[in-house]
């Protein structure tokens, strides 16, 4: 994994971030195609109302060891995602293939635990602690 440039699915509002999806109003991540990197007048609409990261999601590079996620050469959070889905018994939504995904190529978690990593990842709303 360490030889290709990975994208962190679960980033920040940010200029330079691509836009990854809109959390529905179920809770659910809807996929965007085509892909679009956001720029600063998106960042500071975005950022009016709820916090931007909770209705939708961003993709940034991943910065493995700097990030707090980052547990023996590889992110811990997909995991605990996973994991926590399994125990709470909610299922993934119901499809036959993955979800159309911009970033699956790039993508750490899918890197990481293939198609059972998109299973997931339209469950995961990322909402940033204050800073």
């Amino acid at each position: 994994m360490a030889d290709q440039n990975y994208l962190c699915p679960s980033a920040r509002c940010e200029e330079g971030a691509i836009l990854v999806g809109i959390v529905g109003a179920n809770g659910v991540v809807g996929y965007v195609a085509p892909a679009m990197k956001v720029d600063a007048e998106f960042v500071k609409t975005a950022h009016q109302g709820r916090t931007p990261e909770s209705r939708f999601r961003f993709a940034q590079p991943c910065v493995e060891h700097r990030c707090m996620h980052w547990k023996q050469e590889h992110c811990g959070l997909i995991g605990e995602f996973k994991q926590a889905v399994s125990d709470a018994g909610v299922s993934a939504p119901e499809n036959k293939s993955a979800p159309h995904c911009t970033i699956r190529s790039q993508c750490r978690w899918f890197a990481q635990l293939g198609m059972s990593a998109c299973a997931v990842c339209p469950l995961v709303v990322h909402t940033c602690r204050p800073e």
